[in-house]
């Protein structure tokens, strides 16, 4: 400790002032000495006016040229834009001024960006609901519908020996009963099926036996519609079809010698209002004009199948004019019987 201190007070500046000052020769020195003050050690040195103003000229040039190099070094960023910005379309320039170029020494600096802490950011309020947990997945199987099975809107009546058969609208019924037969021990063979609409009213009636009869006339024939049955043939081959005619009875011209007080023969259409025949026949026996009624059987292998509407005998005419008829004609019942008489089919 004591080389230590010693040391210290050997570099005190006041340890080396003489003890005793005279004090008239210290005010003197002071009065006419320079006014420059001392500690023994060498004089401070002071600064010149000059070479002070020529300090603050570097200072401030120096400060000029920092935000000078600042200022192009953000000009430099903006011109290369953002590193995501789409390249601007290519335009063509005449100009006899040379393009700017940025200085090679120029680098532009990115600026580091500063994380926020988490204390001094707000964090965002959520705008949506609050995700909900993830439905169960459900099998293919549990999510497809029942298949439903098509409701039918026709039913099938087949004749007993197996031959004739036809499609009814659901609703509708029929009913079968003995037809005609000859010979004596084939009855069996031969049926009658009449068939009811869903308010029981008796609609169209369908044969199918060895035996029938029938007579016919000279009508007018309007055909009103027609189409083929593809499902029968006749023997002969001939096709058959469904028609719906207007047929106007005509007076059959009297041929034989005339006898005294008999009246002239009359020609021409009949008195009466026109008959409607919705049936099934040969296409040879539905022919429009005049011609002879025909008949409706349709010889086949088992005997003779005959189909036809029935109209309410009540109504005489069955249509008021012809008007009424081909309005009936966009009818539900007229378009169910027409699909009935269709459906025939003989195997």
């Amino acid at each position: 400790m004591d080389s230590i201190k010693s040391q210290i007070s050997a570099i005190d500046p006041l340890a080396n002032q003489p003890t005793e000052v005279n004090s008239e020769e210290a005010l003197a020195r002071m009065l006419t000495g320079p006014r420059v003050f001392s500690d023994n050690n060498p004089t401070a040195t002071v600064v010149s006016l000059e070479d002070r103003r020529r300090r603050k000229a570097r200072i401030a040039g120096g400060l000029l040229l920092g935000a000078a190099a600042v200022t192009a070094g953000v000009l430099v960023a903006a011109n290369f834009g953002p590193l995501t910005t789409a390249p601007a379309p290519a335009v063509s320039v005449n100009s006899s001024e040379a393009t700017p170029t940025p200085s090679a020494s120029v680098s532009p600096t990115a600026t580091p960006s500063v994380t926020p802490t988490p204390s001094s950011t707000p964090e965002a309020t959520p705008t949506t609901a609050p995700t909900q947990a993830p439905a169960a997945t459900v099998p293919a199987a549990a999510t497809t519908a029942p298949v439903v099975p098509p409701v039918p809107t026709s039913q099938t009546f087949t004749f007993p020996d197996g031959h004739l058969s036809f499609t009814y609208p659901v609703g509708w019924s029929v009913r079968a009963e003995q037809g005609p037969f000859d010979p004596p021990g084939t009855a069996e063979a031969s049926r009658i099926v009449t068939v009811f609409d869903g308010a029981g009213a008796e609609v169209a009636r369908i044969f199918n036996g060895n035996y029938a009869d029938g007579t016919g006339g000279l009508v007018d024939r309007t055909i009103l519609d027609r189409a083929l049955v593809p499902g029968v043939r006749d023997n002969s081959g001939g096709s058959v079809e469904f028609g719906f005619s207007s047929n106007q009875a005509q007076y059959i011209p009297y041929e034989g010698p005339a006898y005294e007080g008999m009246p002239s023969p009359r020609t021409g259409p009949a008195d009466g209002p026109p008959t409607y025949i919705m049936d099934v026949r040969l296409s040879s026996e539905l022919n429009a004009g005049i011609s002879s009624s025909g008949t409706n059987q349709v010889r086949v292998p088992n005997g003779i199948m005959s189909a036809y509407a029935v109209f309410d005998p009540a109504k005489q005419p069955t249509f008021a004019t012809p008007g009424a008829a081909k309005a009936w004609m966009g009818s539900t019942q007229y378009a169910q019987l027409k699909a009935m008489f269709l459906s025939l089919s003989y195997k």
